[in-house]
């Protein structure tokens, strides 16, 4: 493999450029690694809890340990892990519909959640079973100029109407403001709590895991959710999503997921316990070098003069890293670029169609053996201005170093650069 000597002599610039954030990285890829070790240990997590269940699943106490071992990492009360969960938008949505009732208030604070989500909030009437069509209602607040909550709103709303549930959407989604750091959840919690002790937080974590050295259900969030084939997974669950909090929210989830009065008491794994808790295992590893990866790119693409956020040397608390370009032409080359790297189906040329749950045309690029695993390099975006690329994941730092080859050499085949 040879790589063009003017990328070559870019990559080198930018690993020594980038190298005291990459040695951070590492330090925290440490304390979380020791973290999720203490979890097994305290629940003597052995091999007879890998076996798999059937039917019902009654007593299957893999299943069971690996819910307390969730709870421990993410400093909660109790958790809900689980295969059956399709997506991270369906885990969310579980949680969602689990404590929320007609009549009762869902006021997302952090501007408009994540395209997916909008079938889940749904309309009035609209006879798609969505939140909306229970009844349920539904506010967001524009953020500030600084990318926070409109604190001023947010006060007229929980002292005029308090929610039942307040949600923020960690990660920036396809948009160009900053992800939000455990710290400034942490910030959002406290405003809320102060005028509205009541009111449910609840945290959709997508991307966010392992990238602090806290989870939000460590700064009072009452309840969270993410997906198995992100940052938690490692790489080895192959489906599934996880919901921790208070005990009480988690059992209402766990209800909503199965059935009142059954919950969590049932649900045959499958033969999937073994990769799940594995897969935990691994994560904080992964997503370190998932996390170097996108320091890399930033650095890079930075000396190339195009705007990046997170800037390399900002602090991240997710794995997404935005790239602006200046066209749909460079935002297309720059997502089959990273498609070429892959080492599953980097003979397919990914084009922007009208994916179920999306507003615009979106192209992705998912060479993964997980489909859909954004732990694993991949990039996408919608196509519509301004035209930013959304790159995450990376199993390993080199495979995102070899995907910023791929873009780079692509777009400059195309004489975009």
């Amino acid at each position: 493999m040879i790589v063009p000597e003017k990328i070559a002599r870019l990559m080198e610039l930018a690993e020594a450029q980038a190298e005291p954030k990459l040695r951070e990285i590492d330090q925290r890829v440490d304390r979380n690694q020791w973290k999720v070790i203490e979890a097994f240990q305290k629940y003597k997590v052995s091999d007879y809890h890998f076996a798999g269940s059937t039917g019902y699943g009654y007593n299957d106490r893999g299943r069971e340990v690996l819910d307390l071992v969730y709870a421990q990492v993410f400093g909660a009360e109790a958790g809900l892990v689980r295969p059956h969960f399709a997506s991270g938008t369906h885990t969310i949505g579980t949680a969602l519909f689990g404590v929320l009732r007609p009549g009762d208030l869902l006021l997302y604070i952090t501007g408009k959640p994540y395209d997916t989500l909008h079938k889940v909030i749904g309309k009035p009437g609209d006879g798609l079973g969505s939140l909306q069509d229970w009844g349920v209602r539904y506010g967001e607040l524009a953020l500030a100029e600084d990318g926070m909550p409109d604190w001023d709103a947010l006060k007229d709303k929980l002292l005029s109407d308090p929610p039942k549930v307040v949600g923020i959407q960690r990660s920036r989604g396809y948009d160009w403001r900053p992800s939000y750091s455990v710290g400034q959840i942490d910030e959002m919690v406290r405003f809320v709590k102060a005028l509205s002790p009541q009111t449910i937080v609840f945290v959709d974590n997508c991307y966010g895991e392992f990238t602090e050295e806290k989870e939000p259900t460590e700064v009072g969030v009452d309840l969270m959710a993410g997906s198995l084939i992100k940052n938690p997974g490692g790489g080895l669950a192959p489906t599934g999503g996880y919901i921790v909090g208070r005990r009480e929210l988690v059992e209402l989830a766990a209800y909503r997921h199965t059935a009142p009065g059954i919950g969590g008491e049932v649900g045959a794994m499958l033969g999937t316990t073994r990769n799940i808790f594995q897969g935990l295992f691994l994560a904080p590893h992964l997503v370190g070098q998932a996390l170097k990866g996108s320091v890399f790119a930033a650095a890079l693409f930075e000396q190339l003069g195009f705007e990046t956020s997170p800037r390399w040397n900002d602090e991240r608390t997710d794995l997404i890293q935005a790239i602006r370009f200046t066209g749909a032409e460079h935002l297309i080359a720059f997502v089959q670029g990273i498609q070429k790297a892959a080492a599953v189906d980097s003979h397919v040329v990914p084009e922007p169609w009208d994916m179920p749950g999306y507003e615009h045309p979106v192209i992705m690029a998912a060479g993964t053996f997980i489909q859909g695993g954004s732990l694993e390099l991949s990039a996408d975006a919608p196509i519509r201005s301004p035209y930013i690329a959304y790159m995450q994941g990376g199993l390993t730092y080199a495979h995102v170093k070899w995907g910023v080859i791929k873009a780079l050499s692509n777009m400059i085949d195309k004489e975009l650069l």
